[in-house]
């Protein structure tokens, strides 16, 4: 099996016979361990603050909607946060919020950075995933100490993108926050939402060569789930858990046949879908994990989406939670290892 272009992308992200989808699963995981072993690493995401400046019609927390309360943690608690991880041994740490690009929010965030490689003595790798900011935001956090950056782009074709946001949303903004990331120096991720309204597999199978034609080195990427209270639910005739489900694996396998080296999550929303969903994203092709280790008392308040798991279990139970049905399907967590993607070091061992 192999997949060398869109007519190939097309009909693999389509495929419906059962047999045809379990050899592409099975294929999707031989190129994974080839490209990037049986190790999944973790990332502790800290979901310290639900205010976004954003009103992205499909997120549950867009500026707009009014029936959620707001929270920002304190310096001290995303610190205590991160210090469970690295005393727990994650490797890794991401921090997620909703998007502001005022001055006491970029500082805060360079605060905060260069405080947890302080007292983590450098070893906890940090991942930011707080949106669109201009070149000099990003330069002073990834010199204070961020190395990687997930920036979803939702969706590559700007038609599409465009019907997901309000017209004073950019397209052409988001590239360059892209384009500015990587000239940083950072490993770059980004990722699109699977199974959205308006859709084709033909948009999906754009978002991949988007993918190899941006360079990307860390996909994160999962399946549409409604929440009620955003605009774009009105366009949702059914919601098919089993399909959308589906559809997102076979995305992360052709993902992972088509570039083979970048690191591709397992994300939170596979498992909103079905208790296994991100077991089976691993066995997909998918070889990072991020499990949430925000406190119980937020989780609840920051809901991008419906039936959102584990928003009432501590950062201990869904470690071993996790641990243990990792290494049940024969998979080893990479503890204390930051996991960086081989995509990127191989680009620097070329440049």
């Amino acid at each position: 099996m192999d997949i060398k272009d869109k007519k190939d992308i097309i009909y693999y992200l389509g495929v419906s016979e059962e047999e045809k989808i379990r050899e592409l699963f099975d294929y999707a995981y031989k190129v994974k361990v080839e490209n990037v072993g049986k190790f999944v690493y973790f990332r502790g995401i800290i979901e310290f603050s639900n205010i976004c400046t954003k009103n992205c019609y499909y997120c549950g927390i867009r500026k707009d909607n009014t029936k959620i309360k707001r929270f920002s943690m304190t310096e001290d608690e995303i610190i205590e946060l991160a210090l469970w991880a690295y005393e727990n041994n994650y490797g890794s740490i991401v921090l997620q919020s909703g998007e502001r690009k005022d001055k006491d929010f970029v500082l805060f965030i360079e605060k905060i950075l260069k405080k947890i490689k302080k007292l983590s003595n450098d070893k906890l790798g940090i991942t930011l995933s707080v949106g669109e900011q201009d070149y000099d935001t990003y330069k002073r956090w990834f010199d204070a100490g961020a190395h990687r950056y997930l920036l979803r782009i939702e969706a590559s074709d700007r038609e599409l993108y465009e019907k997901l946001h309000p017209a004073d949303h950019s397209y052409d903004v988001r590239l360059k926050c892209l384009e500015s990331l990587r000239d940083i120096g950072y490993q770059v991720g980004t990722g699109v939402m699977i199974g959205l309204p308006f859709q084709t597999l033909e948009n999906l199978a754009n978002d991949i060569l988007f993918f190899k034609k941006m360079d990307i080195d860390m996909i994160g990427m999962g399946p549409y789930i409604i929440h009620e209270d955003t605009p774009i639910i009105k366009y949702v005739d059914s919601f098919d858990k089993e399909s959308q489900l589906n559809l997102a694996l076979k995305m992360i396998a052709v993902t992972r046949i088509f570039l083979k080296d970048v690191n591709i999550a397992s994300t939170t929303a596979l498992q909103a879908l079905k208790h296994i969903g991100r077991e089976l994203g691993l066995m997909a092709g998918a070889n990072i994990i991020m499990p949430t280790i925000t406190d119980t008392k937020y989780r609840q308040l920051y809901l991008l989406y419906q039936d959102k798991p584990c928003i009432d279990e501590n950062a201990g139970l869904c470690r071993n939670c996790l641990q243990a049905r990792i290494e049940s399907i024969g998979e080893k967590i990479g503890f204390n290892e930051w996991g960086d993607s081989p995509h990127y070091f191989k680009k620097v061992r070329e440049s």
